[in-house]
């Protein structure tokens, strides 16, 4: 267990979004704890739309390969939705940019230097080193209100892996695979993927983590109204 004393402001304060993982496997007894708590997330109607794939040693092994070999090759597949949308706009458009600039300055790779993103983008898909990976499902036939209880679920177990010490990065990114997860997850035809997650043991010494996003003012974001 990680600190005794730590508060659901520390968890939220402490949490951020890792991209270099030390390999040691966490315990198992830690993943299942995480896991059956996180079910406890709220949803609308208590529907619990969400399906957590969670994978490690060789099933995890098994499904890397398969997409390292579908990158070296440079087989594409359809997702089932678009992470963004086409021709963002301010303020989104901005914060996306910075966050992408900061993110590949902090590893010294140039903006001109696309082989260099694009290595790291592909990092992606090894799940920064992860020993655990957690692929989250749910029923295509479900809509918004859904995708929103599956990304509660999403950042209550996040928030629960730092109390038990671990680091976790939530990727959208996997949507590029549906098709090679559904295999590996042995997913219904109506079943579909909306992201997985990297979970792990930080690697503190690695410059990638040193770095976070930054925030909008409070008031950029917040209205206060008969405070």
């Amino acid at each position: 267990m990680g600190d005794d004393a730590l508060n659901v402001h520390d968890a939220v304060v402490r949490r951020f979004s890792v991209r270099a993982f030390r390999p040691e496997a966490p315990d198992p007894r830690a993943i299942r704890r995480i896991l059956e708590r996180a079910l406890l997330a709220p949803s609308g109607g208590n529907l619990q739309p969400w399906r957590i794939h969670a994978l490690t040693g060789e099933p995890l092994a098994a499904l890397l390969a398969d997409v390292r070999e579908a990158l070296a090759t440079g087989a594409r597949e359809t997702p089932r939705y678009s992470v963004y949308p086409d021709n963002l706009w301010e303020p989104y458009r901005g914060r996306r940019f910075r966050s992408g600039e900061d993110l590949y300055a902090s590893l010294g790779v140039a903006r001109d230097d696309k082989a260099g993103r694009w290595k790291q983008f592909h990092k992606n898909f090894e799940l920064f080193g992860a020993p655990v990976g957690l692929f989250f499902t749910l029923d295509a036939r479900l809509g918004p209100p859904q995708w929103a209880d599956v990304g509660m679920v999403m950042q209550t177990l996040m928030l629960l892996a730092v109390e038990e010490g671990l680091d976790t990065c939530a990727q959208e990114a996997w949507s590029h695979f549906p098709d090679t997860l559904a295999r590996h997850l042995d997913l219904a035809p109506q079943d579909m993927l909306f992201a997985g997650m990297a979970l792990g043991y930080r690697d503190e010494k690695h410059p990638i983590n040193n770095w976070r996003t930054d925030r909008a003012d409070f008031d950029e974001i917040v209205t206060m109204r008969g405070f």
